[in-house]
Formats: structure tokens, C-alpha cells, sequence
């Protein structure tokens, strides 16, 4: 940008000029776009950025050279903003534009109204200023404002360059507003699009963005019907006063009411804004004495999340990345691996797809998450009732959800009859032959077990591409494993875990009435046979001999694991076999390992070398991992023989046979799952060499870029550099993404946010008991296990996890979870381990994040705070946001 004006009029700010944000921020840019399609804004001007930079840029560059803390920062970048005078030429260019009458002050940042960050309260407004002197304090104060401790702290969130950010002013003639307030043209609570909210007090706006008024709150739906109307608690209005400034006064309960022409009015013009914007948009307006609207301000509305795609009419979707733990965004080449993987079931059910890399119609994305869209499985009488209850065990609270939308007319049964179901499933069942060998699992489990670990050991052995292969037949290697080699595995290997859940089940049906809650849970505790629980051991017990390494135990203590694992080849020799070893053995799981573009643990070994040093350094023997395992396995055989001997007689040798096959078999549940991430690392390896190939010749500047491409793209010998530099873009920028649903309808709407449920009285949280047992214990909320240490005892909070997670429940003392049911992975390595746990609390990670010590009781369901303080956090929670109606973000 060169020769940039100090100051531009509004109706001359260019909205598609690719620097007109760097000129006057988003705000000024938005307002000259709402300006030049003619809709009623204030007369006004703006104070570039390029007056910004010649007043205080010389003291904020030394000063951010100094590489002061963000507290200190704050404190003294402001102090230099007000001692620096006003250039005369900057103090020249807004006498000479400054509207005449009371104006408005506002400030627009260059890093401001973002498609991912509003900033919005972030910089400072000031309202009916009077004459040339006062507005010149105000623009003073207003790039002041750009550097108090919250715009500071905002932008060291969301990893924004503080040098990279500068301030432009709006200052516009002030409207006399009769009522003014702040308009969602998307409900921002429930998503809802095409449903304005509008929240609005007497006087200037001012009231209602600062929260001093308790505003009336109306819901106008997309035919302009008032469909709801709060009329508001009171509080104090800011209304302007003669001679400049304004006042705060009281505002009573229902002293005054909108007029209903002019919320019609005001939806009526949302509508046009967010069609001209493309986006749901949240404005500040101002109705004048004359009854004008005018508008102040126009931003997108950040915290929706974005529409689901699917096919015509409302469709209900379940977000597959919250019930599988992965709240992060998958990469290109996971969607795509995604997409194939649900080709290959789609194929199994007697549905091929045609294009595995489009997949089947049931799975969409949005905001690079998966969705399966479960409309044509609730309008099924079976499909409704098997999804309540996989759902019901794996992942409650969606269960609970979807419930509460069974009754919309969109999702009405349509198909009653069982028997479309019952041929698709017996012909699965009669081709894989599963009835035998569910059967013979129970006569013969010892036999069974080996079977399932022999097929995916020697499946495994023939999946890689043949020495020489080219990259188009690597990728379609990796394409054919995903689609033909991994959903028909899972009718191979289920029939053992299931003979064991329906001993479990017969067991329960004998003791109906004489088991106690949270007993047979107790009885799947420190499973045998289960790969990820043996996993979790074999990490242990490396730990154990790594101590005896003084030169491990000091690499492991003194160096941050990032760093660790860039040395990798300087390791001492006893970490480096042992690690080696285990890597060998385990390397192809990760976290978040559903996603294909994400580096296993033989690629970055970073998180289990964190791990491994909260290991090393745990020195109670009771709590080591090893015994608390075999403690818990000891535990479960003697609830075995207890509940067999209060049921008695042959229905007690019944129920402990059953329970003992239910042991042998169970722990299998783990094996489908391990089989996928074998071929998710196998079909990885592919395409790293394919992304090797493409990197030397040009076609991608490194090799890791084709995890951003898709497997019919990578396939391609085709330049795809700027296409993957503008998809890592999108990637990083959804990283910071602190919201998504687990359930959301094709309109937006969240029913979760509809309505919520009462909490119990004396504050504690309930969910989901997952694992008998009571425990109190220090908090320590965690949403990346990269690099979190978990003290042993801690009690671990968290959205859910994955089989990645599960080295940190070695040394947890219990935990809390948002998602997941009794049977949710989460759930059952808790039970296996012992651990007290309560899953499917709701918004347990931001309730909990202020708490310091909580007592879980996984027997009940409940989880109770203690003792609160300010943070004891293992990581800062960027997940999740709780969202208020009304509130302004």
C-alpha cells in the first residue's frame, strides 16, 4: 500500500479493493460497503491507518522490539499512544472533514471483524462529541484502545501479530436515536438462520452492547411475525446531552415497548444487509425521532457455525468428529480418506456409491468437520430405535437431543416395517456367517481371540503397495484399502466382543434386581486382551526400565518433548531402543488418529515423550499403572464370585460363567477400531510417498502437503502449491474454531441450545456414570493431551477422547467427560483402569475450568465442585464457548 489519505468519506471507501482493509479496518470497510449499496448510514468520515502509523508508530515499533510481557506490554504501549502529540497535518485533515453537529467516535481495527474473530468490544466508541478539540481526545483515546489489556489478551488468543495490527477512526454525525440496539439477523444462541433477533433499549445503543440495560428482546422469524417478546428487567439507558457527552438513566421494567412496525422494519432491512454480505450479520442500529432506522455498524455474526450441506427439506445431522472425540478440524486427505472409508460401509450394506471420493450422501462437511446425516434413520422405525440405542450407550447426550426433535413433522416415521432391515442385516450376517461364530466365540473364546488377532495381523501384512510402485499406484493402493479392506473386517472381527457383551447381558438379566448399580461395571475392570489398555501398559512398563537410565530420565526432565523429539537422533541409546521398540509395536496410533493427515507417533513421538516423562517421575508404588491394573482385574473376579454367590445355586454358576466369558471376550471391542487406524497409518505411508514424489518435482514445496490434497488430487501430476497454502490457511483458521455442535439441523439451529436442563441445586454437574466409584481430586481440564502433564490423583476433565488420550489415565485419579455414554471408549478404558468417571456432562470443561478440586461419583452420575479458584487448567479450553441469549461476543 502506498499514498494511502489520511482521510477517506465513507461512500469513497472501496469495499473490493483488496487494501481497503489494511486502510481503515473492518469496521470503516464494512460501513462504506453498506454505504455504497445505499442503505441509511450516518454521515461520516475515516481516519486512516496511514495517521495511526505516522502519530504513534515510531514509539509502538521500539517498543514491541523490546519483547516486553502482554501485561507489561499493554500498560505501556498505551502510555505512549497518549503522550505522543497529534501530527498538525493528522489534526488538520480532521478538522477540515469532521462532520458538522455531534459525532460519533468510533474505532476500526485492521484486525477486526473477521470471519473468525469479531473483536467486538475490543476497541473503544465515543458518543456525541462536541467540537474539534474533544474529537481529536476522542481519536487519541480511541488508538489508545487498541492496546488495553483485553485487545492485547484477544489478540494473543487468536496468535495475532500485535505489530501486524493497526487502528483506523470512523467518525460519523451522531443520530438523536429514540431507540437503538443491536439486530441478529441469525439467531446467535440456537444458530437458527433467517430468524432475526433483536435486542433494543431507549436512547443511544450504547446501553445494550455494554450490558448496563436488561434490553427488550425480540425473535421475528423469516416471515416477519413477532414470535416472541421479552420486555426486560430494566437497568440504566445512555441518552446524549446538549452541550456533548452523554448520562446514564434509569430505566424501569416495561416502561416502553418497540412498535411492532418498527421491528418489522428492522428485520426487514437485516435481511437485506445479510443478503448484500452474503452472511448472517450482527448490526447496531439507531431509529431517530422521525422513525428513520439507521445503521452504525454490520459485522458477521462469528460464533455461528457454518450450514451443513445435504439434500432438500430439514436434515438432522450428528457431528461424527464430537462423538469420535476429535474436536479439531481433519485435514483435506482425512475428509477424503472419510469419505472413502464410508464408501466402503455404504458397499457393504448393499448401497454402493459410485464416486468413493464424493462418498455417500449420508456424510457432509462443514467448517472441515464431519456430519452423518441421520433424517432417513430416525423416519425408520428400526433405524430409530437402533440409533437410540447404539447412541443411548456411545454417546448420551445425543442420544438426549435427538429425542427432543422426534417429534418435528420432517422426521416423522415414514417406513414402519422391519423387514427392508432385517434382509439387509441377515444377508451381512449369513455371508460373514456371524451366528456361528458368535457361538463358537463363547464355546471356544481362547480360539476366537487368536482368530481376530491373526486375521488383522495378516490382513495388515499384505496392505502396503508393492516395492516400485509408482504414485498413481500408491494412491490407489491407500484408495482400495480404505474402500474394500476396511468396513468388511468389522463382521470378522465383531462376532467375538459380541458373544462377550450378550454373556454380559444374560448375566444382567439373571441378576436383574440383585446386582447394585455400578457392580458390573465393576467386573470389566483391567480387561485382558485389549489392545489399547495393553498399549497403555507396554508404555509403562518402558517407563519403569527407562529409570534406571540416569542420561533418559535426565533428556526426558529437563527437555521440553517438542524439542526432544527434534533430537531425535542424539537420543540416549537406552530411550532410543526402548522407544524404538514400542514405536515399532505402536507407532501407528496418534491422537485424533481418525485423521489420516495427522502425523502416528512414529512419524512425531512428541506427546508420548511428555508423557513418558509424567511417568518416570511418578515414585508411589500403589499408584503405579501395573498394580492399579491388576488391583482392578482382582477386583473383578471378586465381584464375580460375589454375584454369583447372591444369585446361587445353577443360576449363580450361570451368571459367573457368563460374567468370565464376558471378561475373556470384551477387551476384543477395542480390536475394529485398531484395525481402521492400521489401515488409516498404511494408507498414510502411501501418500507420504507420493507427497515425497510430488515435493521433488515441484508439483508441492514439501511433502507433508498432500495430506492437504485429496486422494484424486494427489493422484494428479499437477501444481497444487497455492491450492495447499490456501487450504493450510483454512485449516489453521478453523483450529481456533472454540464451538462445535454435536447435533445441528440443515437451518442452523442447535437443539442443544433450545432449551438446557436444570442443574441440581447444590451446583454439581451430572452426566452419564461410567465407572463405579467415588474419588476427590484436584481439576485439571485438558483439550489437547500434546504435551498436558496429569499429576497423579488429578481428576481429568475434558471434551473426550480417543485411544491417543489414553496414556494420561494411567495416572488420573478419575474422570469427567462431555461426550461419550456407558460404553464410549472414554467410559470403558475408565472402567478398566478403575478410575471413577462420569461422561456426557454438559459444558463440563468450561464449568469446571474455574474449579480447583471437584469429588467425582461414578456411581451416581454426579460431580461435585469443592473448592474454586482462578485457573488450574493443564491446557487453556479452546473448544467449547458458552453462549448467552443476547450476549454480545
Amino acid at each position: 500500500m502506498t499514498d494511502v489519505p489520511l482521510v477517506l468519506p465513507l461512500e469513497a471507501v472501496d469495499p473490493t479493493d483488496p487494501d481497503t482493509l489494511g486502510r481503515v479496518g473492518g469496521k470503516a470497510a464494512n460501513l462504506g460497503a453498506l454505504v455504497r449499496a445505499g442503505f441509511p448510514v450516518p454521515a461520516g468520515v475515516c481516519l486512516t491507518t496511514a495517521a495511526y502509523r505516522r502519530a504513534v508508530g515510531s514509539a509502538l515499533d521500539a517498543l514491541l522490539a523490546e519483547g516486553t510481557d502482554a501485561a507489561g506490554l499493554a500498560e505501556k504501549a498505551r502510555a505512549a499512544v497518549l503522550a505522543v502529540p497529534i501530527p498538525d497535518e493528522v489534526a488538520a485533515a480532521v478538522r477540515a472533514t469532521c462532520p458538522d453537529g455531534p459525532v460519533a467516535v468510533r474505532s476500526s481495527a485492521t484486525a477486526e471483524d473477521l470471519p473468525d474473530a469479531s473483536f467486538a468490544g475490543q476497541q473503544d466508541t465515543f458518543l456525541n462529541v462536541v467540537g474539534d478539540d474533544a474529537v481529536l481526545d476522542a481519536v487519541r483515546r480511541c488508538w489508545a484502545s487498541l492496546w488495553t489489556d483485553r485487545a492485547v489478551a484477544y489478540r494473543g488468543a487468536h496468535d495475532i501479530d500485535h505489530a501486524a495490527v493497526t487502528l483506523a477512526v470512523v467518525i460519523q454525525s451522531m443520530v438523536d436515536a429514540r431507540w437503538a440496539g443491536v439486530l441478529f439477523t441469525a439467531d446467535p444462541v440456537t444458530g437458527r438462520r433467517g430468524q432475526a433477533v433483536i435486542d433494543a433499549a431507549p436512547g443511544l445503543g450504547e446501553s445494550v452492547v455494554s450490558g448496563s440495560v436488561d434490553p427488550e428482546h425480540l425473535v421475528v422469524d423469516p416471515g416477519g411475525e413477532i414470535v416472541s417478546r421479552y420486555t426486560g428487567a430494566g437497568g440504566t439507558v445512555v441518552r446524549a446531552l446538549p452541550g456533548g457527552g452523554t448520562e446514564t438513566v434509569a430505566h424501569a421494567s416495561g416502561a416502553a415497548s418497540l412498535d411492532d412496525a418498527d421491528v418489522r422494519t428492522l428485520a426487514r432491512l437485516g435481511r437485506r444487509v445479510e443478503a448484500m454480505f452474503r452472511a448472517p450479520q450482527d448490526i447496531e442500529w439507531a431509529l431517530d425521532g422521525e422513525g428513520r432506522a439507521w445503521l452504525t455498524q454490520s459485522r458477521p455474526i462469528t460464533t455461528l457455525y457454518p450450514l451443513v450441506p445435504g439434500r432438500p427439506g430439514l436434515r438432522l445431522f450428528l457431528s461424527a468428529n464430537v462423538a469420535q472425540g476429535v474436536f479439531r478440524p481433519f485435514t483435506p486427505a482425512g475428509l477424503s480418506a472419510v469419505r472413502h472409508l464410508a464408501s466402503g460401509v455404504a458397499g457393504l450394506l448393499g448401497a454402493p456409491v459410485d464416486d468413493p471420493e464424493e462418498g455417500p450422501p449420508m456424510v457432509s462437511e462443514a467448517a472441515e468437520r464431519v456430519f452423518v446425516d441421520l433424517t432417513d434413520v430416525l423416519r425408520s422405525r428400526v433405524g430409530r430405535a437402533g440409533a437410540a440405542g447404539v447412541l443411548g450407550v456411545m454417546e448420551t447426550r445425543s442420544a438426549e437431543v435427538i429425542a427432543t426433535q422426534l417429534d418435528r413433522p420432517e422426521l416423522a416415521v415414514t417406513r414402519r416395517s422391519p423387514l427392508p432391515t432385517v434382509r439387509r442385516v441377515g444377508r451381512i450376517a449369513l455371508r460373514y456367517r456371524i451366528p456361528p461364530a458368535v457361538l463358537g466365540a463363547w464355546v471356544r473364546p481362547a480360539r476366537a481371540r487368536d482368530r481376530a488377532f491373526a486375521l488383522v495381523r495378516d490382513t495388515a501384512a499384505i496392505l502396503p503397495a508393492p516395492a516400485g510402485a509408482g504414485p498413481q499406484e500408491r494412491v490407489d493402493r491407500a484408495r482400495w484399502m480404505l474402500t474394500a479392506c476396511s468396513a468388511p473386517m468389522a463382521p470378522r472381527i465383531a462376532p467375538a466382543p459380541a458373544a462377550g457383551f450378550l454373556a454380559l447381558g444374560l448375566a444382567a438379566r439373571l441378576l436383574r434386581g440383585r446386582a447394585r448399580p455400578g457392580e458390573l461395571g465393576t467386573v470389566l475392570r483391567g480387561l485382558p486382551h485389549n489392545v489399547t489398555t495393553e498399549m497403555d501398559l507396554a508404555l509403562w512398563d518402558l517407563a519403569v526400565r527407562l529409570r534406571d537410565d540416569p542420561a533418559t530420565v535426565a533428556a526426558l526432565t529437563s527437555t521440553p518433548p517438542a524439542e526432544l523429539a527434534r533430537q531425535r537422533g542424539t537420543w540416549p541409546p537406552v530411550l532410543a531402543a526402548g522407544l524404538g521398540a514400542f514405536l515399532a509395536a505402536h507407532g501407528r496410533r496418534a491422537v485424533a488418529e481418525i485423521d489420516l493427515g495427522l502425523p502416528r507417533w512414529s512419524d512425531d513421538p512428541t506427546h508420548l515423550l511428555g508423557v513418558l516423562a509424567n511417568y518416570v517421575r511418578l515414585d508411589d508404588a500403589e499408584r503405579a499403572p501395573d498394580i492399579v491394573f491388576a488391583r482392578s482385574a482382582a477386583e473383578a473376579e471378586a465381584m464375580i464370585e460375589a454375584l454369583a454367590a447372591r444369585a446361587g445355586g445353577l443360576r449363580g454358576r450361570v451368571v459367573a460363567a457368563a460374567l468370565h466369558r464376558a471378561r475373556d471376550l470384551v477387551g476384543l471391542r477395542e480390536l475394529p477400531k485398531y484395525w481402521l487406524v492400521t489401515v488409516l497409518a498404511a494408507a498414510r505411508t502411501e501418500l507420504a510417498a507420493v507427497g515425497a514424489d510430488l515435493a521433488s518435482r515441484g508439483r508441492l514445496d514439501t511433502g507433508d502437503d498432500v495430506f492437504f490434497l485429496s486422494l484424486g488430487e494427489a493422484r494428479e501430476d499437477v501444481d497444487r502449491r497455492s491450492v495447499v497454502r490456501e487450504r493450510r490457511a483454512t485449516y489453521e483458521r478453523e483450529l481456533r474454531r472454540r464451538h462445535v455442535p454435536r447435533i445441528v439441523l440443515s437451518d442452523g439451529t442447535e437443539p442443544e441450545a433450545l432449551g438446557t436442563t436444570d442443574a441440581p441445586a447444590d451446583g454439581a454437574l451430572t452426566g452419564v456414570p461410567a465407572s463405579a466409584g467415588t474419588v476427590t481430586g484436584r481439576v485439571r481440564v485438558i483439550t489437547d493431551p500434546q504435551g498436558a502433564r496429569l499429576e497423579p490423583g488429578d481428576v481429568l476433565v475434558c471434551p473426550s477422547t480417543d485411544p491417543g488420550w489414553t496414556p494420561l489415565f494411567l495416572t488420573a485419579g478419575g474422570l469427567v467427560m462431555e461426550m461419550g455414554g456407558s460404553n464410549s471408549h472414554g467410559a470403558v478404558v475408565a472402567r478398566e483402569y478403575g478410575l471413577p468417571a462420569v461422561v456426557g456432562v454438559r459444558d463440563a470443561v468450561a464449568r469446571l475450568t474455574g474449579v480447583a478440586e471437584v469429588r467425582v461419583d461414578g456411581t451416581s452420575g454426579r460431580v461435585e465442585p469443592l473448592v474454586t479458584c482462578r485457573s488450574v487448567s493443564g491446557v487453556a479450553p479452546q473448544t467449547l464457548s458458552v453462549r448467552t441469549r443476547g450476549a454480545r461476543r
